[in-house]
């Protein structure tokens, strides 16, 4: 692992026994949030239609929420609202929290629809969601989302593309003790013309934002589909990003899905 993130002087960490919130990743570009009596879950996947056989990734239940749940999406493309996901989490109600402008459906009929408007923060429960500018490869409404809870702070960034505001975003919020950012620089194929230009992050502009955003620790998703014409990634995005990252002294940390972060000491 490389040498850890660069952290603003005078940034003091949370109490020991305030760090209570323990984060997993689930499949593709989805995390969980978990608190004592808790559950956030960002981009759930569970569908095994979505990608098919071009992502190996396991697809982690999300229907074992403990406490009160509450679900956070990026943006409605498939692979990041999936309906499925969402109504195995939210079974027993909860809140649904998506960018406002877009109407996600179906919903489960227990849950709460919540539109949000960039940079209003959200209280869902014993965590504040705040959503923030994000880039989408088609001109698509999307955010990115700040989550603060247990004594830490978390960037989730969906599948976003670069864009200029994350200096905004790490003055106002930052340091973050994880920033969970998509690396494959995937190009499209399915809109023509064809651009050919990368439509999320690359793996060297995952570090570069991760650095922005003065991030602990970088948690890298959305990467491992092979086998497609249309959607193709860089080769070995883990190798690049780990590169980029010494270069950067960024700290990486991959995780599989369905295990749970490290926090970064």
């Amino acid at each position: 692992m490389a040498a850890a993130a660069l952290v603003p002087v005078g940034a003091a960490a949370p109490p020991t026994a305030l760090r209570t919130l323990r984060a997993q990743r689930l499949a593709w570009a989805g995390v969980r949030l978990q608190l004592p009596e808790g559950t956030l879950l960002i981009d759930p996947l569970v569908n095994p239609a979505t990608w098919g056989k071009a992502l190996p990734d396991r697809l982690v239940p999300v229907n074992d929420v403990l406490g009160e749940s509450h679900v956070l999406i990026t943006h409605t493309h498939s692979d990041h609202f999936d309906a499925d996901a969402v109504a195995a989490a939210l079974t027993k109600g909860g809140t649904i929290a998506y960018p406002a402008g877009l109407q996600p459906l179906p919903l489960p009929a227990a849950a709460r629809a919540r539109p949000s408007a960039l940079w209003e923060p959200q209280l869902l429960g014993d965590f504040t969601a705040t959503p923030v500018p994000a880039s989408d490869g088609y001109g698509d409404t999307q955010v990115s989302w700040v989550v603060k809870a247990g004594g830490r702070r978390i960037f989730h960034g969906g599948d976003t593309q670069w864009h200029g505001h994350w200096w905004r975003i790490g003055r106002q919020f930052g340091p973050f003790d994880a920033a969970f950012l998509p690396i494959n620089g995937a190009t499209f194929g399915w809109r023509e013309p064809v651009s050919g230009q990368p439509g999320v992050l690359t793996p060297e502009q995952a570090v570069a934002a991760a650095a922005i955003l003065g991030a602990r620790t970088l948690v890298p998703i959305h990467y491992g589909i092979s086998g497609m014409d249309k959607y193709v990634e860089v080769d070995d995005p883990l190798g690049r990003l780990r590169k980029a990252a010494r270069d950067r002294a960024v700290a990486v940390q991959a995780v599989e899905p369905g295990a749970w972060l490290t926090w970064p000491t």
